[in-house]
């Protein structure tokens, strides 16, 4: 489609700037524009707000990096873009996971500058890092685990761990209870002790399925996927073209007015309420009618609250 169409050349354009500039060259508007066939000032605006945050200034009508700063120690700039964003995400987790982690990436970066910045607003699990690295281990061979679970108090759960996820902030496993084969998630703060043991497991596909395809830790199994059909009005239409719901997401419609409905397969109603709810009053539920028939019933007594 042609919105990343744009994208890819924006990109594109934008990386060569940075690397050019970091290798010493002073580049030059017209010149740029003449290069990646674009007009002035959208070479201004590159520099005036997508590349705001890099220390880049102007000379005698040439954009040149500032003396003293160097982007990165890899070999490539996407590379140190990798990087810094790893590290403000683990910023935000906070404790000796980004201490650990600030220490690991100053190995091979420059920490000279980072022009990121993320607001992901993560749980901090740092004082969890040995329990996390022993799940770590038993997902990737395949292992069962026995470990501690406090729900009211403390109980020992046997299980196959799938993965660590993050949603809107909190962790959790994701894992398949041995006694009874349900999977099930698990806040991950509420997990100690844990230790591997002999057995060993395989995933299902649907499962592995089911976790690529999730939107929120709201996702079931035991649940036959069905599909949303959503109407976005064209001030936020491009929120949704940017960064998909998930990876079920599809444009059926795109409107001349820049409004588009999307099609999204989920497995229970709170996967996309929240959602909605965010968006209101700039989208709508075009069906299942009764998701639609949720949300109208639970703003209605929001206002009888009120």
């Amino acid at each position: 489609m042609a919105y990343k169409q744009d994208y890819d050349k924006i990109l594109t354009r934008l990386t060569t700037i940075l690397r050019r500039l970091n290798e010493g060259e002073a580049l030059g508007t017209q010149d740029l524009a003449s290069e990646f066939n674009v007009s002035t000032r959208t070479i201004q605006r590159d520099f005036n707000e997508r590349l705001i945050s890099f220390p880049i200034l102007q000379e005698n009508k040439k954009w040149k990096m500032q003396d003293g700063f160097k982007l990165e120690k890899s070999t490539s700039i996407e590379e140190t873009i990798i990087l810094e964003i790893i590290e403000k995400m683990s910023e935000n987790i906070g404790g000796q996971f980004f201490s650990k982690t600030k220490k690991l990436l100053q190995k091979i970066k420059n920490d000279d500058y980072n022009p990121f910045y993320t607001k992901l607003n993560l749980e901090d699990i740092s004082d969890q890092l040995i329990d996390v690295q022993i799940l770590g281990t038993a997902i990737k061979s395949k292992n069962s685990i026995i470990c501690q679970y406090k729900v009211d108090k403390p109980i020992e759960v046997n299980i196959n761990p799938l993965k660590i996820v993050n949603y809107e902030g909190f962790w959790y496993l994701v894992a398949v209870d041995v006694r009874n084969d349900i999977l099930k998630k698990y806040y991950l703060k509420n997990i100690s002790c844990v230790k591997i043991t002999d057995e060993t497991f395989e995933v299902r596909e649907e499962l592995e399925n089911l976790l690529e395809n999730s939107i929120s830790i709201w996702f079931q199994e035991d649940i036959e996927p069905f599909d949303v059909r959503l109407y976005i009005e064209s001030k936020i239409a491009k929120y949704f073209q940017r960064k998909p719901i998930s990876k079920t997401q599809i444009i059926e419609k795109q409107y001349p007015d820049g409004s588009i409905e999307i099609k999204v397969t989920i497995t229970h109603e709170m996967e996309i309420l929240p959602i909605v709810k965010y968006w209101l009053p700039n989208i709508k539920i075009i069906e299942p009618q009764w998701v639609s028939d949720i949300l109208d019933e639970q703003i209605s007594l929001y206002y009888k609250k009120g």
